[in-house]
């Protein structure tokens, strides 16, 4: 689909994923064992021939350069690209993005060459599956300048969500950004016709920061002073304009804070996950990481994920993911575990040199017990080490070496745990 341009928004400090996001942005976090959060939105795009995809980011994007080069390349004759556009100073901008549509507006110069006829908006942080081809279809035969794709939310997940209030004919007439619990929305009820279960009760039209712009109408949105989609653009547009729903009656889940993230992970472990990765007609794709299998030697694994290269020794592992190249050693227990695993294996000089420097090696120790925690990549795990087992009191907050948000354990990147810990 040459016609059209799709572009990813990841820019935000990822401040609701932090610590996840300390070294890292949002787009770059690991999720599901061997993927980045990026692959979602990207898979998408790829499952619709939208081969023309560029990523918007302005913080701690060096991972997820990296990431994109190894695992993004078209051949010569599909002129297909995935390219990242931080923000730059140039003579026009000097400054930061300032919001989604104004993340946009700095980069029209980039996206204008490829004279597209749609803009395909996604965000970053989202996990779903949806055939992008049949909404831009359903644009197309609408006629509509914009269509925002929306789903069924409870009165409760309003309140943190766009709104939309459209007639039986999916035309929107009115939008509400994030109402909180307070305010009155009973006038802004699904119609009967987008409901997924028709005798569901009340439910709401939630925007899933997903759009489809008319090239035409998407310069004319933007020549303006305007920096947010959702905030601005939409409203304004929604009394200018025709804009559509597209309503979407699938898995979709926001993946933008730790306990969101945390749960849609272990989700994947399930017997019947929501989101199933084992689809092979719409696949999730990512880096080949060219890793031997994972070998498991008298281990305990129930409704688990182990990705490539791990090795895991006598160790019983319950309702978690293990990432790529984890190890995990004699007698240590995960129970709900999300380890991202680690970037690279030690050597024997390398680990000979961890035990002069009484540090432990990269990985789970020998007898750690672990639950309800994200150990990040990297992390050293020392020997004996109690995390989340103990009867504590816990309080969100930081530490000096972890952090704890929405009652979750967070070890971040790098952190070195020594023997007999206690958290």
């Amino acid at each position: 689909m040459s016609e059209v341009l799709s572009i990813i928004l990841g820019g935000g400090k990822g401040t609701r994923l932090f610590p996840l996001t300390k070294s890292r942005s949002k787009p770059a976090v690991p999720f599901g064992g061997k993927y980045r959060i990026i692959d979602i939105p990207l898979s998408n795009c790829m499952n619709a021939d939208l081969k023309k995809v560029y990523i918007l980011t302005q913080f701690n994007s060096a991972s997820l350069h990296i990431h994109i080069a190894h695992a993004y390349s078209f051949d010569h004759f599909s002129k297909g690209f995935v390219e990242i556009l931080a923000a730059e100073q140039t003579l026009e901008h000097s400054g930061w993005f300032e919001g989604t549509a104004d993340a946009v507006r700095k980069n029209l110069a980039h996206f204008t060459t490829h004279k597209p006829d749609y803009y395909i908006i996604l965000s970053g942080d989202q996990l779903y599956r949806m055939s992008l081809r049949d909404m831009l279809k359903a644009h197309k035969d609408s006629g509509a300048d914009i269509t925002i794709a929306c789903t069924t939310v409870s009165r409760q997940e309003a309140s943190q969500l766009g709104i939309l209030k459209a007639t039986g004919q999916n035309i929107i007439t009115e939008f509400l950004e994030k109402p909180g619990p307070a305010k009155d929305i009973s006038d802004f009820k699904a119609p009967d016709s987008m409901k997924k279960n028709k005798n569901s009760g009340d439910v709401f039209l939630a925007s899933m920061g997903i759009y489809i712009f008319n090239a035409k109408t998407m310069d004319e949105s933007l020549d303006n002073q305007f920096t947010d989609f959702g905030k601005e653009v939409i409203p304004d547009a929604i009394n200018k304009l025709k804009v559509n729903a597209y309503p979407f009656d699938g898995y979709w889940e926001d993946i933008g804070t730790i306990k969101s993230f945390f749960d849609a992970n272990l989700n994947l472990a399930n017997i019947k996950p929501d989101f199933d990765v084992y689809d092979e007609d719409h696949p999730i794709y990512t880096r080949m990481y060219n890793l031997p299998p994972s070998k498991m030697n008298y281990s305990t694994m129930d409704q688990s994920v182990a990705s490539e290269g791990c090795i895991i020794t006598n160790a019983s592992i319950t309702s978690s993911i293990v990432g790529v190249r984890s190890i995990i050693e004699s007698g240590a227990s995960l129970n709900g575990v999300v380890c991202m695993g680690s970037d690279f294996y030690e050597t024997e000089l390398q680990k000979q040199a961890n035990r002069d420097e009484r540090i432990p090696n990269i990985g789970i120790g020998r007898g750690a017990i672990i639950k309800n925690a994200i150990i990040d990549k990297n992390a050293r795990i020392g020997e004996g080490c109690r995390i989340g087992i103990d009867n504590l009191n816990r309080a969100d907050g930081e530490y000096e070496n972890y952090h704890i948000v929405d009652g979750i354990i967070v070890v971040p990147k790098n952190t070195v745990l020594y023997p007999g810990t206690v958290i």
